[in-house]
């Protein structure tokens, strides 16, 4: 029989303290980026910032942030991971700081990127660390649980923490409010978080990294510049295609490649594969969600950025219920009901969204809220779950970095797509109307800011028209983004009703589907690039990993 798991007895007496710590730290990249989201209408006044300036502030952070969440995993993994996350914490101040006296659109996209680079190494360590300090199957899914639930916790408490600050301090706050907490989380986790690594498995992919960086940025220049440079123009349909064709050679790179960051093989993993793009798609809807919802309270109903962000907030609240409550619906219902359930109750409340104009009902807004948290926490927790139990133990840094940039990918593919939706519907609903009201400038149809700044120089009756018409067309147009958001959380849930995960396999992985070239060796050990069976984190000899105290 082979060695149980053995575990520092220190280490594991204080791992729930450890959890609170990387929670934290969770909460910090998480609320980094929403609260953004309900600063970009103050910030556009004080610089002037255009629609795909402010989607750029938010989509550079998640870009890089998702671009290189695999390199930095594999980095964790060979170096340590307790020194990654502090180092990403580090980083993470500093921009945040630097960005806080932002005087220029550029600027501010610029330390929003940097932001992006600590944030990488920030994230996966969180979940490579619980993974290493929670080694019984049961109690690492509750830890995951709450893991997943203050992730979505800290995407409604960024917005309400900033609608606080720009009650009273400039748009700056929002990002010194960052520093503080990472000030906090480096101290806690010097004391708390046990460093581990994995230095002979671990390897390096620069070329990887750099195509998968290369391939995502072509691709979202292309969908967000698209309302501006026009769909069908040679810059958008080249950047599209060109980041297409690179994130094709980055796939073939990776299949090819000696010491792969990223095993393609895990994708033959049912349950590998239906946690990923599970995850991705949920986030293509909650992030596109934050990014033109927030917009919409505000320039829509006139909202200020505080109410703005109450009203998301029953999405973080819905979703720490949802998560540790998944737990338990998994073991008695198993992952596909929970997890399809889940997305039927975050599209239904996309979809109420479909409808709204500039005099709904705040009650709506609320009720939609509480569907689309509730099924973002019964959802995430399950599919972390599938993609970290089907991946070795000693591989936690690259498991957990799959799995945040699932996440960041479709945080960052959400805010393109559905706010270049969101400004093409705008832009086709307001151009007409404005073109016959005398005394209304090129360009004015642009974006809603544009139209709203028209106003403000036109004539008494004349502003007043143009302002109903930027206010009732944005509305018209978020509905469209939403319906198109509720449209591929229900494509997901049917894929995972058809795409069966095996009765019982919630927590392991079936080598028949990985392949002959990652059979494990006759003595037990794990092959170069094995995955282990359901459950070998609870009783396998931790052999390749390094755990210190």
């Amino acid at each position: 029989m082979p060695a149980a798991v053995t575990i520092d007895p220190r280490v594991h007496a204080r791992r729930w303290w450890t959890l609170a710590v990387l929670c934290l730290s969770l909460l910090l990249i998480v609320a980094g980026n929403s609260s953004l989201n309900v600063a970009l209408p103050p910030i556009q006044d004080a610089l002037g910032s255009t629609q795909s300036q402010l989607q750029w502030m938010v989509d550079a952070y998640s870009l890089v942030f998702a671009g290189l969440l695999l390199p930095a995993g594999a980095i964790a993994d060979r170096f340590g991971r307790k020194w990654a996350l502090q180092g990403g914490l580090v980083v993470f101040l500093l921009a945040s700081l630097a960005a806080s006296v932002a005087t220029a659109s550029w600027q501010l996209i610029l330390w929003r990127a940097v932001t992006g680079l600590g944030a990488a190494f920030i994230m996966p360590g969180t979940l490579s660390v619980l993974n290493n300090v929670f080694v019984e199957v049961r109690e690492k899914q509750r830890a995951i649980a709450v893991w997943a639930g203050c992730a979505g916790l800290g995407g409604a408490l960024g917005p309400v923490l900033s609608g606080l600050l720009l009650r009273h301090f400039a748009w700056g706050s929002v990002f010194l409010i960052n520093v503080i907490i990472c000030v906090v989380a480096i101290a806690a986790g010097l004391a708390l978080v046990p460093d581990s690594s994995d230095p002979h498995e671990a390897k390096l992919d620069p070329v990887g990294a750099g195509l998968a960086v290369a391939g995502l940025t072509g691709l979202l220049y292309g969908i967000i510049e698209g309302p501006e440079n026009g769909w069908s123009s040679p810059v958008t349909m080249v950047s599209i295609a060109a980041g297409l064709l690179v994130l094709g050679a980055f796939g073939a790179w990776e299949r090819r490649a000696a010491h792969p960051m990223l095993d393609m093989g895990l994708f033959r993993v049912r349950e590998f594969n239906v946690g990923s793009l599970t995850i991705t798609l949920q986030y293509v809807a909650a992030y596109g969600f934050f990014f033109v919802g927030i917009q919409y309270f505000q320039i829509a109903h006139g909202y200020s950025p505080l109410t703005a962000a109450l009203l998301s907030l029953p999405i973080g609240a819905f979703s720490m219920v949802g998560a540790p409550l998944s737990a338990r619906l998994v073991e008695r219902y198993g992952p596909r009901a929970v997890v399809g359930v889940g997305l039927l109750l975050s599209s239904t409340g996309l979809a109420m969204f479909g409808g709204v104009t500039p005099t709904t009902s705040a009650v709506l807004f609320v009720g939609a809220a509480a569907l689309i948290g509730m099924g973002l926490g019964q959802t995430t927790a399950p599919s972390t779950t599938l993609i970290m139990t089907s991946v070795p133990r000693a591989k936690s840094g690259v498991g957990s970095a799959v799995n945040d940039l699932s996440r960041e990918l479709g945080g960052a593919l959400g805010i393109a797509v559905l706010g270049s939706i969101l400004s093409t519907a705008y832009q086709h609903q307001v151009g007409p109307k404005l073109a016959r009201i005398p005394g209304v400038p090129d360009g004015a149809s642009s974006s809603v800011f544009a139209s709203l700044e028209a106003a403000r120089h036109l004539p008494a009756a004349t502003a007043e028209q143009v302002t109903h018409l930027a206010t009732s067309s944005f509305a018209d147009a978020f509905g469209i983004a939403m319906l198109a958001g509720a449209a591929v959380l229900l494509l997901n849930s049917i894929l995972v009703w058809v795409r069966q995960v095996r009765p019982g396999s919630a927590s392991g992985v079936h080598l028949e589907d990985v392949g002959p070239v990652d059979a494990p060796h006759p003595d037990g050990r794990d092959g170069a690039r094995s995955a282990e069976p359901a459950g070998a984190e609870s009783r396998a000899p931790d052999r390749g990993d390094r755990h210190r105290g």
